[in-house]
């Protein structure tokens, strides 16, 4: 296959994607069947492929990035951001708080925000940023067409309220969920962060970073957010020495800014 080292370099040169950030045995296996897949021989042809082929290159930022996502997932944390966060974020900021959806990708986390505060304030004063890497994911967020295996999680109140079935296994999110959300291309690893934050959403993204990559994450999120704001991460994500990144267990995969 040739020099990886080389390769990764090429890459953040045409990208800013910072490949030494990932856990490479994992990286390297993606990128090595999508190089077999396409009938290159190494690293170096790939590459070179890539700087000429705009094509080439979405499909590979596309597949680089883990877009597994669904509506809802891990409903007992929902829960309690729905019963005990928001009402908490509420007393602290106010009823307008600014949220980051990061890592958003298809788009099902930053909908979901935007229908449980739907419970607590009016549509038109609802407002997420919502990131990801991916451009060709944050298309597909942006049209708001989900299969019915995205929304097998998602409480029936919820998909009767804002989705209408399209054909036989798809579900069209109404537009009114949709103008709540502003989507944004961004590498969490090099992009500057939006800034006054009251809660920011990360889940199940960690998990494919190195530690030091994800020591850096941290401190920036904290950075991010406002004094006493809080950050929410995936079920396998919980923060080791969350004081070391100037956070405090709030509960169970919440963590307060200190």
């Amino acid at each position: 296959m040739g020099d990886y080292e080389e390769f990764k370099t090429k890459i953040y040169q045409m990208t800013k994607i910072d490949l030494s950030c990932y856990k490479e045995r994992q990286m390297r296996r993606r990128i090595d069947a999508l190089i077999t897949k396409h009938n290159m021989k190494s690293y170096g042809e790939f590459a070179s492929a890539l700087q000429k082929d705009k094509v080439l290159m979405e499909e590979f930022v596309a597949y680089l990035t883990i877009n597994v996502s669904e509506f809802y997932r891990n409903p007992d944390q929902w829960k309690i951001l729905e019963n005990e966060m928001f009402p908490y974020l509420f007393e602290r900021f106010g009823k307008r708080i600014r949220i980051w959806s990061a890592a958003c990708s298809t788009g099902d986390e930053p909908y979901t925000l935007v229908m449980l505060l739907s419970k607590f304030i009016p549509m038109r004063e609802i407002h997420i940023i919502a990131t990801d890497l991916d451009k060709q994911i944050l298309e597909k967020a942006q049209m708001g067409l989900y299969d019915e295996k995205s929304l097998k999680g998602l409480p029936k109140e919820y998909q009767n309220k804002f989705f209408t079935q399209v054909g036989n296994r798809s579900y069209q999110i109404s537009e009114e969920v949709k103008k709540c959300v502003e989507f944004q291309q961004h590498n969490l690893l090099k992009d500057p962060y939006p800034k006054n934050c009251d809660l920011i959403v990360c889940r199940n993204v960690m998990i494919y970073f190195t530690e030091d990559a994800k020591k850096d994450i941290y401190m920036k999120f904290n950075q991010s957010l406002k004094k006493d704001g809080i950050l929410f991460v995936g079920s396998t994500e919980q923060i080791i020495s969350p004081a070391d990144y100037n956070f405090s267990t709030f509960r169970s995969f919440f963590y307060k800014k200190d």
